[in-house]
């Protein structure tokens, strides 16, 4: 029989052959490497038998799909080794995640340390066991008979939720619910680790039982393990709210739970992104906006949030009325336009403000600056006619993309994401806005991935992915087309021809929320942030107390030309304090002595590199004042 290629070249093969002989016929290699295939681009088990003419993908770990079925895989090995173990738990769910996969239990206690150790050692086990992965379709009637019996009480919601035919995957006598694929063999799964765990609700939803979330990770190769470790483990040391607290940038209390409290440094940081990126949007067009946080419940239900995000919004009575905090800028915007006439002249108007907003997390998500509940975007609106939205999203695209060049992130993948299941606006605006959108990335030949279902309830958008020196992804930016918000808030611009016409209106930010962006630069610098974003840029260091009025006269001339500087004046040996401000990652130090008071100058040291000499005060400033730039402007 004939097999299809990827590339749209076929092969011949035996009748009935599986994907997994497919794949040996192509490569020993390839079949070694396999873990599953995609059949006429539905992921299927290996041992699947193919037909004539199918489309056949081999997946190995090195792809997307082919890790999310390896981790799934190995999530029933986890399943297997604790019930192994214990008997008693009942299974939840075991899904892939970004990093790994995770596992829910139900058990009559918690977990210990020991008892980690001894399901990782289990699961090891298991692997060495080299077991047949085997899936079967018993009927319904049988299952449930099954589960009953065991008391999987998980499982058999489960199955009430699975239309068609259920399926179970075994592995030696041990079995679980799953549609699969799954590799072939316990074996395949070379090296497993656990990493964590941590409490969840059954289905997310706190009004259910606490189950026990084991979440691991697992390599087809020790080495990848090993790697991914140091990976782990460099991340921790990079954690930004360690470093906030070491660097005094930020805290949080339980007194505002999911509220950073800023100290000054902190602050400073902020402003500093915040002054920067305000220049260069003023010198591109845009004009800075400031609306109400707090804005009447009527608003929500015009703009549609209220659908979409109700029960993530904060509600305050006012005059005998509803009103909400908001969790989004838009609506506001779209009264400020709305507050006058437009002519096509006019376009395109480019809002843009650094808005507040709230939005109620679970405490159980949140994470430092990367999830809080009170953050600032930075939100623009663009009005404009419909032909220039391709011009105006080009234009948004170079200036993400710069912004993140001065920021020091070089690497990023864009994804376009379409319409989800609940939206707002009829399905020939939305297919309008897509199309757009596809237009401007294929004709100016860029590289992006499809994102179906994931698009904001208004319209469909691109996001920007950046990497981070760990390789780390980080959704940043983001741009929205919006064909409903207008027609819903009856906006209207005079067109050339004289006819009141609706204009389109484009979503965007930049770094997605201040928070979370300074979160990603602390985590990316390992908090040694460049020299024209450090709070502190120059400590100085006197050796001894008979030197601090010299460092306050060296401090007066460096901040004359604009260089942020502290001193150092604990009564400290000096070789205390030069740890300290390498601790506190501060750019330069200049140490004060004698020899320095006398002849006007530093001693300098950098961050990371230790001693380079002295200067005169005079030198210093050129130095300082040639790091003290960007690099780049837009």
């Amino acid at each position: 029989m004939k097999i299809v290629l990827p590339d749209g070249a076929t092969r011949e093969i035996a009748d009935g052959s599986s994907a997994l002989e497919f794949a040996k016929s192509v490569s020993p290699r390839l079949a070694k490497e396999a873990v599953a295939a995609l059949i006429n681009d539905q992921p299927a088990d290996l041992t699947r038998s193919l037909h004539d003419n199918d489309r056949v993908s081999i997946l190995t770990f090195d792809s997307t799909e082919g890790k999310q079925v390896f981790w799934h895989s190995s999530s029933h090995i986890l399943a297997q080794a604790v019930q192994e173990l214990f008997p008693d738990a009942k299974l939840a769910i075991g899904p892939a995640i970004e990093n790994g996969f995770y596992y829910d239990f139900d058990t009559e206690r918690p977990f210990s340390p020991d008892d980690i150790v001894a399901i990782e050692k289990k699961a090891k086990e298991i692997i060495a066991r080299k077991l047949d992965v085997i899936r079967s379709e018993p009927s319904r009637e049988e299952l449930l008979a099954y589960y009953r019996e065991r008391g999987e009480i998980y499982k058999i919601e489960l199955l009430d939720d699975i239309q068609g035919s259920p399926s179970v995957y075994h592995q030696g006598d041990w079995q679980d619910l799953c549609r699969g694929p799954h590799v072939v063999n316990t074996g395949s799964i070379r090296a497993f680790k656990i990493l964590s765990i941590a409490g969840a609700y059954w289905r997310g939803n706190e009004k259910n039982k606490m189950l026990q979330r084991i979440y691991a990770i697992s390599f087809p190769k020790q080495s990848q393990l090993d790697e991914y470790i140091s990976l782990i483990e460099e991340a921790q040391k990079r954690d930004h709210r360690r470093l906030g607290k070491e660097l005094d940038l930020f805290s949080f209390h339980l007194e505002g739970a999911g509220f950073p409290f800023w100290h000054p440094k902190g602050v400073l940081l902020y402003n500093l992104i915040a002054d920067f990126s305000r220049s260069l949007h003023l010198k591109a067009g845009y004009r800075e906006v400031r609306t109400p946080i707090i804005l009447n419940e009527e608003l929500w239900h015009r703009s549609g949030h209220w659908d979409k995000y109700r029960e993530n919004m904060y509600f305050t009575e006012i005059d005998e009325a509803t009103h909400a905090v908001k969790p989004m800028n838009c609506p506001g915007h779209l009264l400020i336009y709305k507050n006058s006439a437009h002519s096509y002249r006019d376009f395109p108007l480019r809002f843009f403000e650094f808005g507040l907003v709230h939005r109620h997390e679970k405490a159980g998500v949140l994470h430092g600056l990367f999830r809080v509940r009170q953050f600032t975007q930075d939100d623009a609106h663009i009005f404009c006619t419909p032909d220039q939205i391709e011009d105006q999203v080009t234009d948004v695209m170079q200036f993400i993309m710069n912004m993140y060049r001065i920021f020091g992130f070089e690497s990023y993948k864009i994804e376009l994401s379409t319409r989800p299941e609940q939206y707002i606006g009829s399905p020939e605006i939305w297919e309008q806005a897509e199309t757009a959108l596809k237009n401007v990335l294929e004709h100016r030949g860029i590289d992006y991935q499809l994102n179906p279902g994931d698009g904001a309830f208004y319209g469909p958008k691109i996001d920007f992915h950046i990497k981070d020196v760990l390789g780390r992804s980080w959704q940043c930016g983001t741009i929205q087309l919006d064909f409903s918000m207008p027609e819903r808030f009856e906006l209207q611009y005079t067109d050339s021809d004289g006819q009141h016409k609706r204009p389109v209106m484009i979503h965007r930010a930049l770094f997605g929320s201040m928070e979370r962006f300074i979160g990603i630069l602390l985590e990316n610098y390992g908090g040694a942030l460049p020299f024209w974003l450090a709070p502190v840029q120059v400590r100085l260091l006197p050796i001894a107390d008979r030197f601090i009025d010299f460092c306050s006269k060296v401090r007066v001339d460096l901040e004359k030309a604009g260089i942020r500087v502290e001193i150092d004046d604990r009564s400290e040996k000096i070789g205390y304090k030069i740890r300290d401000a390498e601790l506190k990652k501060v750019p330069f130090m200049g140490i004060i002595g004698e020899k320095e008071q006398a002849s006007n100058s530093v001693s300098v040291r950098e961050h990371g590199k230790g001693d380079t000499g002295s200067l005169s005060i005079e030198d210093f400033i050129k130095v300082l004042e040639e790091h003290n730039v960007t690099g780049s402007t837009l």
